[in-house]
């Protein structure tokens, strides 16, 4: 798609700025001579994409790699409805809502992050076991200082999502918008409730890595829930439909571990069982 490599870099510059230096990024891609594997060789910005030893996405193996901690703390979110500061964004590799004002926070190891975005991956980065899920949203979070907590939500097929319920027709629009040859496609969003989102949450895995796209920036913290959450397969298609063909699959392969320790919060009082 035409200018898709300018509405990339201002989006990174709008999200990432923090955690690299503003400079044009180099187009990248999920197959052949631009796909994951050759991410880190793509740019210097890049490197850590080849170089890193913290990246993401993960397996997360429940009898192996994960450690039960019992100082973890519950996600405390509190999201609130936005009322027309959300625009949906077709970034060309992913379709995403970016927010313009503040519409809540995560509170990790008592440190605020903001919540700026939420993008959705097909099919699933994480796997479970090694088990893919069909979906997987990212809700990107930003603190003061600059680092990064995401929240990763995965989903299999079955009942309606709540959320993209609300902005189906938004969705339709993004599309006819990328269909009638816009460069810089997006679409407003009016009032929306994410209370969804702020779900209570028994159980998520917390482990140290990186962002899933270049520049494959170190030092973010996952939280991935634990309970997989339910979205149809048209909600699926409807996502993917405004991306090229080349990028309606854009999960990052799974990322070695490296000693790393994955470590599971509990408040179900079901530990050991592996339930969600």
């Amino acid at each position: 798609m035409a200018g898709q490599s300018t509405i990339f870099v201002l989006l990174m510059l709008s999200f990432l700025v923090p955690f690299a230096r503003a400079r044009a990024f180099a187009r990248f891609g999920y197959s052949g001579a631009i796909g994951p594997d050759k991410w880190g060789r793509l740019s210097p910005e890049f490197v850590l994409c080849s170089k890193g030893t913290h990246q993401s996405p993960i397996n997360i193996a429940k009898n192996d790699d994960v450690v039960y901690n019992p100082k973890l703390e519950p996600l405390e979110r509190d999201y609130v409805a936005v009322d027309s500061n959300a625009t949906l964004v077709d970034n060309g590799f992913n379709i995403a809502l970016q927010y313009d004002a503040s519409v809540g926070a995560l509170m990790v190891n008592g440190k605020n992050y903001t919540l700026k975005q939420m993008h959705w991956h097909s099919p699933s980065e994480h796997t479970i076991n090694g088990e893919r899920f069909a979906v997987e949203l990212h809700l990107v979070h930003k603190s003061d200082d600059g680092n990064i907590s995401v929240v990763a939500i995965l989903y299999k097929y079955g009942h309606p999502d709540p959320l993209l319920y609300q902005i189906k027709d938004k969705v339709a629009e993004l599309t006819k918008e990328v269909g009638s040859g816009d460069e810089a496609a997006h679409v407003a969003i009016g009032a929306m409730h994410i209370s969804a989102l702020r779900r209570r949450v028994h159980k998520y895995f917390r482990y140290v890595g990186s962002l899933t796209t270049p520049p494959c920036t170190e030092n973010v913290i996952w939280n991935v829930v634990g309970k997989v959450r339910e979205m149809s397969k048209k909600q699926a298609e409807a996502l993917r439909a405004p991306l090229q063909q080349e990028y309606r699959r854009n999960s990052r392969p799974i990322q070695p571990l490296n000693g790393r320790t994955v470590e599971l919060y509990d408040g179900s009082g079901s530990v050991g069982n592996n339930s969600d």
